[in-house]
């Protein structure tokens, strides 16, 4: 049991006690399935009710009603679907999360079927993977549990279809997915004085009892290797920096792995820029993007996916001290190329700028996929639903957007022209690290782009869609854990055993 919720798959009709949750259209019709089990006076009594409550059965609406008599169960749960069209486009994780909310902290029998309707079992494990990310919470810092939750007990789920067997199987891998949420999730919502650079990098090191091979590369040899920009950023801390490297070996020996690069600013005062005070106790989301690479490198090795994969991230914390770098400064990146500090707050493609250099040389990676918390721009151009997309590459671009539309963490590609590059040319080095205010975005995203070389890369700006995103029917959580289903769906559809 994860999180509170445990979920198991049954042949319909079972019996048992607690709630019984049906689904049903706008024309309030019930499946066969649901008939059968509700009597004809259950149905009446569905009618009926919908009527004095104003039930119309759509999309994710819900109406509770004591279960009528002969009917082994508690409540009855109606789940309503919409019309035809809705139902033709069901976002399977987030009917699972919508319905596991309406029967959270109990037992509950779930009859997956409607009117000329049978759900398959991918559909179900997905319908399933909603539930479990519902289910999740971060209170292990409230020594005072409120009375209610002090009563109640964990939500069980039974799943029944017809395909109750099949969907077991399949929801194996959705479960490791929501495992390498949880984990993301969990680690977003550490706080800094827990979860420090050391600490990251031995949560993400725990990936070796799945077979993960895990490199940590410490501040001595960072300095032999050459990780100037990395080392400037994180020089103000007591904390040291590590850069973490993760290799799962799933697919056909020497293939070239598919590389995630994740910033991990475990928290961002701005350094010698100091942030205002106001909201800055966000800022120890700011490695919601390493959160995410860990938590996909979690997901590829549970479900034992069949890829050579490769998670990379670069852990610092940002501090201002005596022995902070500072604006003007100038300093040499893993690559040979110097870069003018201008704001010491633009500090995260400085992390990237190594990291990356140092995949392309020691991984020979077939793809590249940073993400990041990198602007606030990218929250002015696109809100908190979306994250920014840019890359030199269509395709890649493309597959992003197919996954990401699959499961509803949406990417929306930005430009990336020769204009944003040359805002960020420098008078007195190679470049600087913020080409100012204007497509602030973009000119981030072009400084990136000086660190990739000939490899198929994209940049995820996560800014928006990290942390304190708008809040939904699979996360209730102030860490959202974007990116992990993005990625895990990506490999699957495009790279997994090719």
């Amino acid at each position: 049991m994860a999180d509170g919720i445990t979920i198991t798959f049954a042949p319909v009709g079972r019996g048992g006690s607690g709630d019984l949750v049906v689904f049903v259209g706008d024309d309030l019709a019930l499946g066969g399935s649901a008939r059968e089990m509700l009597g004809s006076a259950g149905a009446e009594l569905v009618a009926r009710a919908a009527g004095s409550e104003k039930f119309k059965g759509r999309s994710l609406s819900a109406l509770t009603l004591p279960a009528p008599a002969g009917v082994e169960a508690d409540r009855l749960v109606v789940v309503g679907l919409g019309s035809d069209k809705d139902r033709a486009k069901i976002e399977w994780p987030v009917l699972g999360g919508f319905t596991a909310g309406k029967v959270s902290g109990r037992q509950a029998r779930i009859v997956l079927d409607w009117p000329g309707g049978q759900v398959s079992a991918a559909d179900a494990a997905d319908f399933a993977l909603g539930a479990r990310l519902r289910a999740y919470s971060f209170d292990r810092y409230k020594t005072k549990k409120k009375p209610d939750a002090e009563e109640k007990s964990g939500t069980d789920l039974t799943l029944m279809l017809q395909a109750h067997a099949e969907a077991h199987a399949s929801a194996q891998a959705s479960a490791a997915v929501a495992e390498g949420v949880t984990l993301a999730r969990d680690l977003i919502n550490e706080p800094p004085n827990v979860l420090f650079p050391e600490e990251f990098a031995r949560r993400a090191s725990d990936l070796a009892k799945l077979g993960v091979e895990i490199e940590v590369i410490e501040p001595a040899r960072m300095r032999e290797l050459g990780m100037g920009a990395l080392l400037a950023v994180a020089q103000g801390s007591a904390r040291e920096p590590r850069v973490v490297l993760m290799r799962w070996n799933g697919g056909a020996p020497g293939e070239a792995p598919v590389a995630f690069i994740g910033k991990g600013v475990v928290f961002d005062s701005g350094g010698v820029s100091i942030k205002s005070a106001g909201g800055m106790e966000d800022m120890k989301g700011d490695m919601g993007g390493a959160a995410a690479v860990v938590g996909t490198m979690h997901a590829l090795a549970a479900r034992k996916a069949k890829v050579n994969a490769v998670g990379a991230i670069g852990i610092v914390e940002n501090m201002p001290d005596g022995a902070s770098y500072r604006p003007s400064d100038i300093v040499t990146s893993m690559s040979g190329q110097t870069i003018e500090v201008i704001n010491t707050d633009a500090e995260g493609r400085l992390v990237l700028a190594d990291v990356i250099w140092h995949v392309q040389g020691a991984c020979k990676p077939r793809l590249m996929i940073d993400l990041a918390t990198l602007t606030g721009a990218i929250i002015v151009a696109l809100g908190q639903d979306i994250a920014g997309l840019f890359s030199n590459d269509d395709d890649l671009a493309a597959k992003l957007h197919e996954a990401g539309e699959a499961v509803g963490e949406k990417v929306w590609r930005m430009p990336l022209i020769p204009a944003y590059d040359k805002a960020i040319d420098s008078k007195f080095a190679d470049m600087k690290n913020t080409g100012g205010r204007h497509g602030g975005a973009a000119t981030a995203a072009s400084f990136i782009k000086r660190y990739v070389n000939d490899v198929p890369w994209a940049h995820l700006d996560i800014a928006g869609v990290g942390m304190s995103s708008s809040a939904n029917e699979i996360n209730r959580s102030w860490g959202a854990g974007w990116g992990v289903r993005l990625l895990d769906r990506f490999v699957r559809d495009n790279y997994e055993g090719r």
